[in-house]
C-alpha cells in the first residue's frame, strides 16, 4: 500500500531529532504501512499544527500486531487492516475514539460509517481502500488472462513469479483458487490452500515479498508476474506493464486509523486523524496512491484519471466478486499453521 518515499527520509530524521524534552513542539508517531503517505502531506501538517510526525513502518499485518503489543505505548496513531481491528480491539489495544474531536469524520462516506470490523464506530475510521491482484509484464504475457492459478499452481506458472509475503492475503488468493471463501474456517479447506502455496513453491518463484517490493521485481524485469495491491500496481505502472483482478474474484480491504490505548500523545492523534479526513486531504493522498478514497467529500477533488480508473475503482460487476476479510477467530491458529508449513517449504 504504497509509494516510494526516499525523500520522506529527511523529514523522518528531523523529526526524530525533535524528540528533545521541553519547549519544543510534541511528535505524532504514525505506524502504517511502507509508502502509504504522500510527503507533502507530511509537511503541510507540521505547518499547520506545529507537530511533527515521526513514521515507522511495516510490510505485513502480522509484523503490525506483534509490535503494537509490545510497543503499543510508543505510537500515537496506527493504521491498521480491517480484519485486524475486532481482535486486536477485544485485547484493549485501542483508545474509543472521541467523535467531537474529529470533526471531519463527518465527509466519510456511509458505507465506510458502520463497517463490520468495526459497527458502532468506536474504534476506527477509514484511511484508504483497495483491492488485491496481480500486476504482470505485458511483453512477455501478451495473452494473459488473470488467475490466481496462474501464480499458485506450478503447472500454470507461465514464467518467474512472486507471491505476497502477508498471511490472510496469500492464503486468500489460495482459496479463492480452490473455489474456497478466503474467510473459510474449515480445516480440509485450509490444508488444501496450504498445499496449494506449497506446490507454488517450484522453481520459477522468486520469492516471498510485500506489495511495494513485488510491483518492483515486476518492474526490474525479475519477475513476470506478482501479488500485490492494487495501488502500489497502479501507481508505478510503465510500459509493458499492466494489473488486474483474477476472475476467480478477490478480496477488498479497508486499513483504517486507530489510536492505541497508551499513546503518549492523543490530542496529535486526534488532530491528525481529522486532517486526513480533510476533503482535500483525502482527495491528494488518493491521487498520490492509486488507492480509493473512503471520503465521499474528496470524491469530486479526485483527478479524472483515476477516479475513472477500474483498477482503483472497481466496477459493480467487480466488486460483486469481492471479500472482505473478516476476524476468523479460533481459526487463525489453524491459519497461523498452514502459513508456517508454507513458509518453511515443507
Amino acid at each position: 500500500m504504497r509509494k516510494l518515499f526516499l525523500a520522506l527520509v529527511p523529514f523522518v530524521l528531523l523529526a526524530a531529532c525533535a524528540r528533545a524534552p521541553s519547549g519544543r513542539a510534541k511528535n505524532v508517531t504514525v505506524f502504517m504501512w511502507s509508502e502509504y503517505i504522500d510527503p507533502e502531506l507530511l509537511e503541510r501538517f507540521e505547518k499547520e499544527t506545529g507537530l511533527k510526525v515521526v513514521l515507522d513502518t511495516y510490510e505485513n499485518t502480522e509484523t503490525m500486531m506483534s509490535k503494537v503489543a509490545s510497543a503499543g505505548d510508543q505510537y500515537d496513531v496506527v493504521v491498521i487492516s480491517d480484519h485486524a481491528i475486532r481482535t486486536m480491539a477485544s485485547k484493549g489495544t485501542f483508545r474509543q475514539l472521541d467523535p467531537a474531536k474529529i470533526p471531519n469524520a463527518k465527509n466519510v462516506a456511509a458505507r465506510f460509517r458502520s463497517p463490520a470490523y468495526d459497527p458502532e464506530g468506536r474504534w476506527s475510521l477509514p484511511y484508504q481502500w483497495g483491492t488485491m491482484g496481480i500486476v504482470y509484464r505485458t511483453d512477455k504475457l501478451a495473452d494473459f488472462t488473470p488467475s490466481w492459478s496462474a501464480l499458485l499452481d506450478p503447472a500454470h506458472q507461465p514464467g518467474p513469479v512472486v507471491l505476497l509475503d502477508s498471511m490472510r492475503d496469500l492464503m486468500a488468493a489460495a482459496l479463492l483458487a480452490k473455489g474456497f471463501s478466503p474467510n473459510t474456517r474449515s480445516p480440509v479447506e485450509l490444508k488444501a490452500a496450504g498445499d496449494l502455496l506449497a506446490a507454488a513453491r517450484s522453481k520459477r518463484l522468486v520469492g516471498f515479498y510485500g506489495s511495494p517490493d513485488s510491483v518492483g521485481k515486476v518492474l526490474a524485469g525479475d519477475a513476470w508476474l506478482a501479488i500485490a495491491y492494487n495501488g502500489d500496481a497502479v501507481s508505478r505502472l510503465e510500459e509493458s506493464t499492466d494489473f488486474a483482478v483474477p476472475a476467480e474474484g478477490t478480496i477488498i480491504w479497508v486499513d483504517a486509523m486507530t489510536i492505541p490505548a497508551k499513546a503518549p500523545n492523543t490530542e496529535g492523534a486526534y488532530k491528525f486523524i481529522n486532517f486526513i479526513l480533510a476533503a482535500d486531504v483525502g482527495a491528494q493522498l488518493s491521487n498520490y496512491l492509486a488507492y480509493a478514497t473512503p471520503n465521499e467529500a474528496s470524491l469530486p477533488l479526485i483527478d479524472e484519471e483515476v477516479r475513472t480508473d477500474i483498477r482503483v475503482y472497481p466496477s459493480e460487476e467487480q466488486l460483486a466478486k469481492m471479500v472482505m476479510l473478516e476476524d476468523v477467530r479460533e481459526a487463525t491458529t489453524l491459519y497461523d499453521q498452514v502459513w508456517t508449513r508454507v513458509k518453511a517449504g515443507q
